[in-house]
């Protein structure tokens, strides 16, 4: 259905509930932070007391998902409520975000809702409205109060600060919706802030097979950890001015991430370290039971439906593009825990172009479902580099001590956790999630599984035609043919090849490879 912008939120059907009764909206979301690294998983060197506390007084699920674990496409995912493929240029990083696909944010504020978001919104990229001007993607900034950051390498902005400035200035006795997102933990770290703050090494209990386990390793996660508990420290703020303004109630929270952690293999990639994601939902008004730890799958499609159905546009009004997504009100219905809704038993995933670095601006594209105990992975370019070129510094992967460490095994001739992090890949895998949480294991040519390859393989490929995903039908060159926000990132391997040098930022100069691998 292709409408502009003002076609889009020319009319809403609303709800006979008065507007005093809609549900503020709270979506808080860090930017980079894995599936499992919170207390409330039971993890025990990430301190998360905040997000306890939704989980406590809501819903704790275990298997939510972004369907693709980069910050422009997955962001876009959850503004619009459908999968990355289904968004054009919206399906890439650093993108031009499509006019005529809109947000929930925006049409909240056709509906009156006041809107306002702080930190990391929507992006990297461009989002204009079909005259050009800029849109208010998540809502209006609020970014005037900082604060001094409590390590090196964390943003100065006082999240929780300008939260309550925004919370002040909104109308009162009127809904509203914010959008609280922060940098963290966005790379780059403080090296050695973890320690220097108290942890010990000792404290991680599982480093992923995928690395090698060496105080260098652990020393990088437990600095990431640190940027973990500073979203949550700000949550925890959130929390308490929205209590003392006596708001704390009527107030839908969402407390999630747009990806996982930005370590190789994890972040830009398709495994479960990717896109496996914490979520936890707190609406008292609108939510049987508390302290509830749901199985069931879902995805951050699901997000936009679920928060248009709250504040009371009704299904089915033509408010904006058609969504994907099921809204996650059953279950909010449902006093039980475990797998509520029998249905809910399997996710898509899949990237296509991440960053620059590959020749004629070509991405990495994976399409993938999570059923059961299984993730099955099909990459459509087995000949290309999964993350981003040796000689242009693996570029969907950020720099830090760990992807040093594995470079560096294999300039000396260790190639055994460069290959599982950097090396190329068959075009099927194949992963029993349950018995090999690290995704290691590759199952594809087994005998045994063959017909539940198949299975997943057919379930995948016939939703993915449902969603007119142009993969299915011989058309996914265009993904690599959309432009990127920036004249500058358009055919930068070709640039590079003859020498002109741009900055990338994420890398280091080190990551780049001098010879030419195979």
């Amino acid at each position: 259905m292709k409408r502009n912008l003002i076609g889009l939120f020319c009319v809403f059907v609303f709800s006979l509930q008065a507007a005093s009764q809609r549900p503020n909206i709270l979506f808080a979301i860090a930017d980079d932070w894995g599936f499992g690294h919170a207390s409330a998983y039971g993890c025990k060197w990430v301190k998360t007391p905040a997000f306890d506390r939704v989980a406590r007084e809501g819903i704790l699920f275990t298997r939510a998902y972004t369907p693709n674990a980069k910050c422009a496409p997955s962001r876009a995912i959850i503004l619009t409520g459908r999968y990355s493929w289904q968004l054009e240029s919206a399906a890439n990083h650093q993108n031009v975000f499509p006019a005529k696909f809109g947000s929930y944010v925006e049409v909240l504020a056709t509906s009156g809702y006041t809107t306002g978001y702080t930190g990391k919104g929507w992006g990297p990229g461009v989002a204009n409205d079909v005259t050009g001007k800029r849109r208010n993607i998540t809502g209006k900034a609020w970014s005037a109060k900082k604060a001094k950051p409590p390590a090196g390498a964390i943003s100065n902005n006082d999240y929780s600060g300008n939260f309550a400035a925004f919370l002040n200035a909104a109308p009162k006795g009127e809904p509203w919706c914010f959008w609280y997102g922060t940098s963290e933990p966005h790379r780059a770290y403080e090296k050695g802030v973890g320690l220097r703050m108290g942890k010990k090494l000792s404290d991680i209990d599982h480093v992923p097979a995928f690395w090698p386990d060496n105080a260098e390793t652990r020393g990088d996660m437990l600095d990431y950890s640190i940027e973990v508990e500073h979203y949550d420290t700000h949550l925890g703020r959130i929390l308490a001015h929205l209590e003392k303004a006596g708001q704390l109630e009527n107030t839908l929270i969402v407390a999630t991430s747009d990806h996982g952690m930005p370590f190789p293999r994890c972040k830009g990639q398709a495994y479960d370290y990717s896109n496996h994601i914490p979520l936890a939902i707190r609406w008292p008004q609108g939510i049987k039971g508390s302290n509830r730890t749901v199985e069931d799958f879902v995805n951050f499609t699901d997000l936009a439906p679920t928060f248009l159905e709250a504040a009371g546009v009704e299904k089915g009004a033509p408010i904006m593009q058609p969504m994907s997504g099921q809204s996650l009100f059953d279950i909010f219905a449902s006093p039980k825990s475990g797998q509520v809704i029998a249905s809910r038993d399997h996710v898509l995933l899949g990237k296509e172009r991440h960053d620059v670095g590959r020749p004629n601006n070509g991405g990495y594209p994976i399409r993938g479902i999570r059923k059961g105990d299984h993730l099955y992975l099909h990459n459509f370019e087995p000949d290309r580099w999964p993350g981003g070129n040796p000689e242009t510094g693996y570029l969907n992967c950020d720099a830090s001590p760990i992807k040093t460490l594995l470079l560096n095994q294999r300039r000396a001739g260790d190639y055994k956790f460069w290959q599982m992090n950097f090396g190329k890949r068959p075009i099927e895998e194949l992963f029993n999630v349950k018995a090999n949480r690290d995704c290691v294991k590759d199952l594809a040519q087994s005998k045994a599984q063959a017909k539940l390859k198949a299975a997943l393989k057919t379930q995948l490929f016939s939703e993915l035609k449902e969603q007119g995903d142009p993969r299915m039908f011989g058309r996914g060159a265009v993904f690599d043919q959309y432009g990127f926000a920036s004249e500058m990132w358009n055919n930068f391997y070709e640039k590079f090849q003859r020498g002109q040098k741009i900055r990338t930022g994420w890398v280091l100069p080190s990551d780049y490879e001098k010879e030419k691998l195979d």
